[in-house]
């Protein structure tokens, strides 16, 4: 188990919030000279560095980084505006060799990477809570757990390109690198204590190669727009499909979030309805909030020749230039209908998915954690031809699994399908 959060923390008081940097706030390093100090400064700092990256996330398109905050021991903390440089390739060379301390890294790795930082080791405290069994793993909540803090995130959610960056929100970003490493330190101690130490080393020298999820060019993107499953004709997914199209392109050209030209609702209700004039463009209903209803309704007056345009080409499609009402993959159907297609594996998933959640609860870590679900039902929905213990590992292997997972989770494999041929 865990360990007792009573170990961490004063038990007769409450949590102690951290609401300044104990060093004050930093300037932000937007010059060239200002960048070589520092980076002077990281190469003669010691041990892990933490890191961590804000972005404009619904303001921007895209989601690249704004600001990219440091702390080394010896060092101090340092806020870099990486809009201000061509790329920060420099600060990864400074910190060759080093091991880098995020908290929730498939956040930021790509948008770090996209300015030219990239760890070739971490520690990740959010990964590394949930290995350790915490019930929560927000950077606040770990923070509470094992240092007796607790960390406003009153900033977390503001548009992080405006310039110049007021002095609140610099205090929050330099906070979030504050504690970073004497937070790694103990909870190092604690998956050490819990037999689990190698297991996290194991996925965060996986999580050095991630790259993200597929971006906007993705073909398939606009499929990932939210309420899409109310449509259910293909003429209506493919005025979606090119209602996205044109929806990013503007959001693009003005570098701003896809939902602040068209929220998705609007999106999808236009793809619905497909109106064929101006008067027809307004949804049959009420956006939720009066932030969107309002940019619902200034984007399509904007741009309701556009909208217009689109729906137009749709008409005008063929049968066979529709997309299909499902993306057409190399994986398993949906486990709901593995049972009329093929009830052998259907019965195989039945028995290891109760024992994951046995094997969860044994074992104090996540059953997402165990081992990906897609792996999983990609190896029962169809098993490699060799079906013992070292055929199914080679499979996980394969697929990605790392030794500690498939340690613990191909004997359940191996059993099932022994078991449902």
């Amino acid at each position: 188990m865990a360990v007792d959060p009573a170990l961490n923390a004063d038990p007769s008081s409450d949590f102690e919030p951290l609401d300044a940097p104990a060093e004050g706030v930093p300037g932000v390093v937007d010059t060239t000279e200002g960048l070589r100090e520092a980076l002077d400064a990281l190469r003669s700092g010691e041990g892990p560095v933490a890191v961590d990256a804000e972005r404009a996330s619904g303001y921007r398109y895209g989601q690249r980084a704004y600001l990219v905050q440091l702390r080394r021991e010896g060092v101090g903390t340092l806020l870099i505006d990486p809009i201000a440089f061509e790329d920060l390739t420099a600060i990864g060379h400074a910190l060759a060799g080093t091991e880098w301390v995020l908290h929730a890294a498939t956040q930021d790795i790509p948008c770090l990477a996209e300015v030219g930082m990239r760890p070739a080791q971490l520690f990740d405290t959010e990964l590394g809570g949930r290995l350790a069994g915490l019930p929560r793993v927000g950077l606040s909540a770990v923070l509470e757990y094992y240092l007796g803090v607790t960390l406003a995130k009153e900033h977390s959610a503001v548009d992080w390109s405006t310039r110049p960056l007021p002095e609140p929100w610099l205090r929050y970003a330099a906070l979030d690198v504050e504690l970073l490493i004497d937070l790694r330190d103990r909870m190092e101690r604690d998956l050490a204590e819990q037999g689990k130490l190698d297991w996290a080393r194991q996925e965060f020298d996986a999580l050095t190669r991630f790259t993200g999820p597929p971006g906007p060019n993705d073909p398939d993107a606009w499929r990932r727009t939210s309420g899409m499953h109310r449509l259910r004709k293909p003429r209506a997914l493919a005025a979606l499909r090119e209602l996205w199209l044109v929806r990013d392109a503007i959001a693009r050209e003005r570098d701003v979030s896809p939902g602040r030209v068209l929220p998705d609702s609007t999106l999808v209700d236009l793809a619905m309805r497909q109106p064929r004039d101006a008067t027809s463009l307004a949804p049959d209903r009420a956006e939720r909030s009066h932030s969107r209803q309002r940019r619902a309704e200034q984007g399509l007056l904007r741009y309701q020749g556009a909208w217009l345009g689109a729906i137009r080409a749709v008409q005008e499609l063929a049968e066979d230039e529709l997309p299909e009402p499902t993306k057409r993959g190399d994986g398993p159907p949906p486990p709901r209908a593995w049972a009329d297609r093929d009830p052998g594996a259907a019965a195989r998933l039945t028995e290891v998915r109760a024992g994951l959640a046995a094997l969860s609860e044994r074992v104090d870590v996540p059953v997402e954690n165990l081992m990906q679900p897609d792996t999983v039902r990609r190896l029962l929905w169809r098993p490699p031809a060799q079906r013992d213990a070292e055929g199914l590992d080679a499979a996980a292997a394969e697929q990605g699994a790392r030794p500690w997972q498939r340690e613990l989770v191909v004997p359940l494999l191996v059993s099932a399908v022994e078991r449902h041929p």
